[in-house]
């Protein structure tokens, strides 16, 4: 199962240079805009602790773990739902991610020019946002034009979504992102074919100068310079060097982490001697699903799953230990995962 999250801005505000430390994959950070033109595509592991230690009790041969995509999509300017700069390629790539990371510029450089004049965050923001809700509202009208006609048809589906569309539209028009008009999960469910732009989760990243990242913000804030020198170093050096710095986690440790809970997923883990690897569901993710996620053929025949707590595995000294005590459980079609188990699934071939 993969989750992507595509990084998006203004031109200049340290978007590229934060992928390129987030990936460590090298993309043209040259300071002018729409120096990315296609969208670049990082796949990131997942840092997680939990996996290296059940790794050590089961001495496996290999540690695989789990995966989350970061998309560098081209700068946004103001005016893109019309096209102004690469809009209408930035809001094609943006629709395929599963979650938004606005990057806003706070940094000082004069070096690096910001396209509107000023280091304005905020200012930064309601650009952004207000793009993607005129964005959302071309989609709309498209939308209503059709479903107003299928309406006056009799056709009962579409006389279901004409008032939602109403509602839709009044708030977009009133400059609120579909996240506040629709909180209904069945209305959710109803719209999510429109693929709006602003019903996708947003997290916001504040880059800013390497003294003011320990500041209180409601943002992120991750000093993309920082990450870049923590991309060119070994994990040892890394860790020594965020210590020095006073700081427990990297950006991208503490980025994945609200992009985990944005996005409500949760971790599970399988492991023996061939390997420990961890996997990626959605919470709320039932047992036969989850063991969907490793091969198809394990949802359609499966029968049980045994399932252990990762911390328990650990403290009982490996599987065989953790089944003498008692410790491995056996759980049907109905358990719901939890974050941190380790499951072996029984299946019929």
């Amino acid at each position: 199962m993969s989750f992507s999250i595509g990084i998006v801005g203004l031109p200049n505000v340290g978007k590229s240079t934060l992928f390129k430390a987030l990936t460590k994959k090298q993309v043209d950070a040259a300071n002018y805009p729409f120096c990315t033109i296609n969208p670049n595509v990082g796949v990131v592991a997942v840092p997680d602790d939990r996996l290296d230690k059940l790794a050590q009790v089961s001495k496996s041969a290999k540690i695989v773990p789990t995966t989350i995509e970061f998309v560098d999509i081209a700068g946004l300017v103001q005016g893109a739902h019309k096209g102004e700069g690469l809009g209408n390629q930035f809001l094609a790539n943006i629709r395929e991610v599963d979650a938004i990371v606005q990057v806003l510029r706070h940094f000082q450089d004069k070096n690096v020019t910001h396209v509107a004049g000023q280091i304005n965050p905020e200012s930064d923001k309601e650009t952004i946002n207000l793009e993607l809700i005129f964005a959302d509202l071309q989609t709309l009208e498209k939308r209503r034009v059709k479903n107003s006609k299928l309406a006056k048809s009799g056709d009962k589906d579409a006389m279901t979504l004409e008032p939602i569309l109403a509602k839709l539209q009044a708030g977009l028009e009133n400059g609120q992102p579909a996240t506040d008009i629709i909180t209904d999960q069945e209305e959710k469910k109803i719209i999510k074919d429109l693929n709006l732009l602003t019903l996708k989760p947003m997290i916001y990243v504040l880059n800013v100068d390497e003294d003011n990242i320990f500041q209180e913000t409601d943002y992120i804030p991750i000093s993309a310079k920082i990450e870049a020198e923590l991309a060119e170093l070994s994990p040892e050096e890394a860790k020594e060097y965020l210590s020095e710095l006073k700081l427990n986690a990297s950006g991208l440790d503490r980025l994945i982490q609200k992009s985990y809970e944005i996005l409500e997923l949760i971790t599970f883990f399988t492991s023996g001697e061939m390997e420990s690897k961890a996997w990626t569901i959605k919470r709320g993710t039932k047992a036969p699903q989850a063991a969907g996620v490793i091969h198809t053929d394990f949802e359609q025949g499966f029968i049980r799953a045994e399932i252990i707590n990762w911390q328990d595995l650990v403290d009982a000294g490996g599987e065989a230990k953790a089944k003498e005590k008692g410790l491995i459980r056996l759980e049907g079609k109905e358990y719901v995962m939890a974050d941190g188990d380790v499951a072996h699934f029984r299946f019929a071939q």
